[in-house]
């Protein structure tokens, strides 16, 4: 069985986040850049696969130069050859179309990527990927099982959960329950070391054309003041809540 894994390049969640140029564009200065968070579930999955089953593995990102950290951190966390599409990543679309071409060139029997990357949240890639393939779908995946051509995957949907049975070849957008974060891989000194020696392709891109533009970025608002009413004074709190927040 041949996975490719889709990755994306994003800020850790723990970094402070500024603009520049009016607010046009993203300052990367002291952002630590991480394996998107559910991209790293669908990892740590296809590396239970390849240990299970003797799949073999790929990773692919469609990023510039500086994404290559975090593409060798999935060679040194096992993966066996990795993919830099060399552009950058502008809307889901162009994202997409990117993969595509590398996943028919590869022709994968199973496709994981994350259901959403944490820095923009669009939710879009997995879905138009496997439309532009013409594979199978199954989104928010929470389990995956692969037994010959057979696929079975559980998703989380409104109030439950639904199992699907499906064949191959197949697009999942994994999230966090495809593994549990205790799973998760942390690269020893052993795989760093192996994954210096691992291919990591550069190609180009098809140059498909970007469909939408960032005009300016806005943070939210900062938290408002807050009141401190002492725990006696209950007709105070009251007073606020009537008069003031109009909550009652």
């Amino acid at each position: 069985m041949k996975i490719l894994v889709c990755i994306s390049h994003v800020p850790d969640t723990t970094s402070k986040i500024n603009f520049t140029e009016n607010d046009t564009k993203f300052d990367t200065n002291g952002v630590q850049f991480i394996i998107n968070p559910n991209d790293e579930f669908g990892l740590t999955r296809a590396m239970w696969f390849k240990e299970k089953q003797g799949a073999t593995v790929d990773v692919a990102t469609v990023g510039l130069k500086d994404t290559e950290p975090t593409i060798r951190k999935t060679l040194a966390i096992g993966a066996d050859n990795a993919i830099r599409i060399d552009t950058a990543p502008i809307d889901g679309y162009q994202v997409a179309k990117e993969l595509a071409k590398v996943a028919k060139d590869g022709e994968y029997d199973l496709i994981i990527a994350g259901r959403e990357s944490i820095d923009y949240n669009g939710g879009m890639v997995p879905g138009m990927l496997a439309k532009m393939l013409g594979y199978g779908f199954i989104n928010t995946c929470v389990s995956l099982e692969i037994d010959g051509n057979t696929a079975t995957a559980v998703r989380e949907i409104d109030g439950g959960k639904e199992t699907s049975k499906t064949e191959l070849p197949l697009v999942i957008g994994g999230q966090k329950g495809l593994v549990e974060e205790s799973d998760l891989k942390i690269p020893n000194m052993r795989g760093i070391m192996m994954a210096r020696k691992k291919p990591l392709n550069v190609v180009e891109p098809i140059g498909n054309e970007v469909s939408t533009e960032a005009k300016k970025f806005t943070k939210p608002a900062p938290k408002g003041e807050v009141k401190l009413v002492d725990a006696e004074n209950i007709d105070e709190l009251i007073n606020l809540l009537h008069n003031e927040a109009k909550a009652i």
